[in-house]
């Protein structure tokens, strides 16, 4: 499933308003964090985190790692700043825009 650019920009509304729930550090993308990354998830549907400065991994490839292990969608990276969603299995929260 791929957002449209309207699903997408809904997305980035919502997430305005949300603090990071994780900080990726120097140990970059541990299963720890992808774990709790995937619950995160499930619960709320749409995350931000970020990432910290001594980090030296690119925030767009750890977005793209982070999507492709917890099955989300990268909403945006902006600096050091990453939105994921994904619909949760039980009862969705979020209704997008079709």
């Amino acid at each position: 499933m791929t957002l449209t650019s309207k699903q997408r920009a809904y997305l980035k509304t919502l997430a305005n308003n949300i603090t990071p729930v994780f900080q990726v550090g120097k140990a970059s993308l541990t299963p720890e964090i992808v774990i709790a990354v995937d619950e995160a998830l499930e619960k709320r549907e749409l995350i931000k985190l970020s990432v910290l400065k001594n980090c030296f991994d690119d925030p767009n490839e750890l977005a793209d790692t982070m999507a492709e292990r917890t099955k989300s969608q990268v909403v945006q990276v902006i600096g050091k700043k990453i939105i994921l969603y994904r619909p949760a299995k039980k009862a969705p929260k979020i209704q997008l825009p079709r």
